[in-house]
Order: C-alpha cells, then sequence, then structure tokens
C-alpha cells in the first residue's frame, strides 16, 4: 500500500521521531503538500465537511478555485480539479475506482434499497439497461408520443390559467416523474399532471430535505440506529409501494425499462429490479425537472427576452414534424441553461486506484479523492466561456470555439460513470420547450418572490425555496416579428 511505503520513508528520514511522522502524514512532507489550498486542508477535513452539510461545498469550492486555480486541496485526502485532462483521467481514463456511495444512501432504510455499489457490478448492470437509453430507443414511435402527450399536458394546464401566474416548479416537475415512469413502466407510469394520487407520489420525492441527514448517516452509521427519527435520510413509502406494485406487473411494452430488467438473462431478482427502477425514477425527476425550471426562469428575465423571441421564431418558422435535432437554437438554448445551472452541479468524487495517478502533473497517491464539479469547469476558462456567469446561448451559435465549448461541457458527465438517461432527458425536455414556446411568451410572475439560487441537495441541487412563478401568454402571429442576434 502506498500509504505504508510513505510511512516506511518517513521513518527513515527522521528515525521514530513523532514529529517528523506527524510532518508526513499532515504536512509539508506529505505527497500532496505541494498542491495549493488553504493552509488547514493539510491537517483536517472537517472543514469541508462542514461546507458539505450546510450545503455550502460548491460554492465554497469555487471560491478556492479563483483563488488558488484549477488544482485545490480541500483535505488531507481531498483534491479538486477543473481542467480537461483533469476530467479526462478521474471519469474516461477507466483507471480511476469508483465514487464513495454516499448519494446512494438515501434509500438505506427503504425496501428499494441498492444493494450493490460495487464497480463490477455497476458495470455490469449499466451495460444492461444502456441499450434501453440509447437514443434510437428513446425516439422510437410508442415513447416519443408518450413525451408528447405528456407535454401537452403541461401546455393545457398553462393555458386554463389565463392571466394567473403557474408555479412550474411543480408542474416541470410532475412532467418530469409522468415521463421518466412511463419510460420504465409502460403502458404503465404516473400522471402527477390529472390525478391527485400520483401527485403525492412526486410531492414525497420532490419535496424533501435530504442532505444534513443522509451526510449524518454517511459520516456517522453506528448512530443511525440508535436515532432512525432524525437520521433516517428519505423516506418515501408511497414511491415506493408505488414501484413495488409496477415492478409486479408483466404485461410490459418491449421499449420499457422494467421489461429489460426483468429478463432472465439479466440475473435480476424482482427486488433488485425494483431498486434500480427507483434510483432511475429518484434520479429522472429531479435532474431533469430542476433543469427545466432553471432554463425557464432564464428565458422569462427581461434582459433575456430576445433569446426567447429568437427561439420562438425558430420554431415558428420549422415544419411541424421538424425532427428535434435540427432546431439548432433550441439545442443552444439548452445546453446554455445546463452550463450556466447544472442539475448536479456540485464535486463527483472517485477514488484514485492502487498504484496512483498523475493527474494535472500532480502524482496522487492512491485511495486519494480526487474530483471535478461541473459548477467550476462550466465558469473556469474565460477564453472558452467568455463572461461565464452570464446566460447567452448565442455563444453556442459561434463556429469558432465549437469544439472546445463541446469538450468542456460537463452537465451530464462524461465516460463510463456518466449520466445514462441523457437521451431521455434531452428529448423530454426538447420535447416540452417545443411545445410551449411554439404557443406561449413566458414572463417572471408579479407573486414571484421565491429565491432562485442553487440549493444543493444530496443528488441535485434546485431552486431554494422551491417556487418558480410564471406567466404564460398566448403568442399572436406579431409576436414573431423582430427577433434580432443579441450576441
Amino acid at each position: 500500500i502506498d500509504y505504508i511505503k510513505s510511512s516506511n520513508y518517513a521513518l527513515a528520514l527522521g528515525g521514530t521521531n513523532p514529529f517528523n511522522c506527524f510532518l508526513h502524514w499532515t504536512g509539508a512532507l506529505h505527497a500532496l503538500a505541494k498542491i495549493p489550498g488553504p493552509w488547514y486542508t493539510q491537517f483536517t477535513s472537517l472543514w469541508i465537511k462542514y461546507q458539505e452539510f450546510t450545503a455550502n461545498r460548491r460554492v465554497s469550492v469555487h471560491l478556492l478555485h479563483r483563488r488558488y486555480g484549477p488544482v485545490v486541496r480541500l483535505g488531507p485526502n481531498e483534491i479538486s480539479f477543473t481542467s480537461l485532462d483533469a476530467i479526462k483521467e478521474i471519469y474516461a481514463s477507466g483507471v480511476v475506482a469508483m465514487t464513495r456511495p454516499s448519494f446512494t444512501h438515501y434509500s438505506s432504510n427503504s425496501k428499494l434499497k441498492q444493494c450493490s455499489p460495487h464497480c463490477r457490478e455497476m458495470s455490469r448492470r449499466k451495460r444492461l439497461f444502456a441499450e434501453r437509453y440509447a437514443m434510437t430507443n428513446v425516439m422510437k414511435t410508442k415513447p416519443l408520443a408518450a413525451i408528447h402527450e405528456r407535454a401537452m399536458t403541461f401546455v393545457a394546464q398553462c393555458a386554463e390559467a389565463g392571466q394567473k401566474s403557474v408555479d412550474i416548479y411543480v408542474l416541470l416537475h410532475c412532467y418530469a416523474v409522468d415521463c421518466v415512469t412511463h419510460f420504465m413502466f409502460s403502458p404503465g407510469g404516473l400522471k402527477s399532471l390529472n390525478i391527485k394520487k400520483d401527485f403525492e407520489i412526486m410531492q414525497e420525492l420532490t419535496y424533501h430535505q435530504s442532505l444534513q441527514k443522509s451526510l449524518l448517516a454517511y459520516y456517522l452509521p453506528r448512530l443511525e440506529p440508535h436515532f432512525p427519527k432524525y437520521l433516517h435520510p428519505r423516506s418515501a413509502p408511497k414511491a415506493n409501494q408505488y414501484v413495488l406494485e409496477m415492478a409486479s406487473q408483466t404485461d410490459l411494452d418491449d421499449h420499457s425499462l422494467l421489461e429489460k430488467l426483468k429478463r432472465k438473462d439479466s440475473n435480476l431478482e424482482l427486488m433488485q429490479a425494483a431498486a434500480e427502477c427507483k434510483d432511475h425514477m429518484a434520479a429522472g425527476i429531479d435532474t431533469t425537472g430542476d433543469g427545466l425550471c432553471f432554463l425557464m426562469w432564464e428565458l422569462s428575465q427581461p434582459q433575456n427576452m430576445n433569446f426567447q423571441r429568437r427561439l420562438q421564431h425558430e420554431l415558428k418558422n420549422a415544419a411541424a414534424d421538424a425532427p428535434l435535432d435540427s432546431l439548432v437554437y433550441l439545442d443552444a438554448v439548452i445546453k446554455e441553461a445546463l452550463r450556466c445551472s447544472p442539475p448536479i452541479p456540485m464535486s463527483l468524487p472517485r477514488y484514485v486506484p492502487s498504484g496512483g495517478r498523475v493527474i494535472d502533473g500532480y502524482h496522487i497517491p492512491a485511495h486519494t479523492i480526487v474530483s471535478c464539479q461541473p459548477y467550476t469547469v462550466h465558469r473556469s476558462d474565460e477564453k472558452v466561456f467568455p463572461e461565464p456567469d452570464r446566460f447567452n446561448p448565442d455563444r453556442w451559435l459561434d463556429a469558432r470555439g465549437t469544439v472546445e465549448r463541446n469538450r468542456n461541457f460537463f452537465a451530464f458527465a462524461v465516460g463510463g460513470r456518466g449520466c445514462t438517461g441523457k437521451n431521455l432527458a434531452l428529448v423530454e425536455m426538447k420535447t416540452l420547450l417545443k411545445e410551449v414556446y411554439s404557443r406561449f411568451e413566458t414572463t417572471v410572475a408579479l407573486d414571484m418572490t421565491g429565491s432562485m439560487i442553487l440549493d444543493d441537495q444530496i443528488i441535485s441541487a434546485r431552486p431554494r425555496d422551491r417556487h418558480v412563478s410564471s406567466y404564460f401568454r398566448q403568442l399572436r402571429f406579431n409576436s414573431w416579428q423582430n427577433a434580432p442576434h443579441n450576441g
């Protein structure tokens, strides 16, 4: 083990002098001593744990990178990176071990606990269902028609509101959970946009505070049995019951996720298949729902109305059956929204495997925690993304720098551990936005008082107050005119 070899080196330098050993393990002689960062990160991880517990980790890490550069030490055994080379080495080289499983701990007290966190088994399972999330499957007639049907239900509810404001946070999360559950359980699936009991399942999954409880349960596992009321990370009995009922059905469409998981060659028991679906359900509702929420909020800002009009202009001039991929400005709007407010903006940690690795010119010992966070990656190189804090979809239309922008786009992560549901999420987003902005102009409602600051949770980040109030004004023909380029 590298640490044992290193400790022998420390003893050779200073014999059994405790002071020299202390310097080696925590100070100037440590293998990570040359990495920039606050002095106290050499000695303790309490600081970064506190930032994580108070939901300030993302912002704190971002500020450290602004001060110290692309490589920052976060603790005695943890490093954060921002460069493209680091992203490749950590997430796409196939040599860095699996993430710590803290984010899966939310279901630890549930019958549907995902019980196979080991890297090989997770890789096997991902290969098992990867075909279901391939674009060729997502774009089949039945799943695409189901997504469109749910988008039109969303549109109908917005139209019914008339001059009243609409809480799009609620409706977008209903849309997301309805889409993902139909994709998994087709011909079944929730209809939370219409049915009250399904709406209650959406609320159970979305309106929760899981971060602090999940972290306490992860870092202090021995306390959890003694304080289950306070350390139970996330309780979702209605969702659990629903998934178990769906997992028992036999009449499944051949494109559904569950149909694939229940095949004999999958080697999954019923409870394992149900647990897999529960994980996908939880991930699909938050990331897609929150991503759409931030996007529509940005487009509704007074200073961004030119971008909204350009999108409406593209949709007006496109054929009714135009492929989603042909809508260039729609794609630019989505990319820019995901760049500014990635649904999972915080660090994506990995363990360095035996033998260590060289990352950004530093030799990183085995067992060190390394990570990049999308929020900072999307803001770290102003040559790639000028004015990085400004929402500007037009930047994606500039042919110059296209390759670099796409290479530095980290919203879905990269490599074998990247977002499996990327294609489904993009089709859901494009379908909904196409139908909404073909019909409406959206603006921020007068009764909108909630904060839109990113509120980091255990899996994703959401608007802090979970309330986003908007007006939907139906378009007339003259609204399509005057869509200037606002580069």
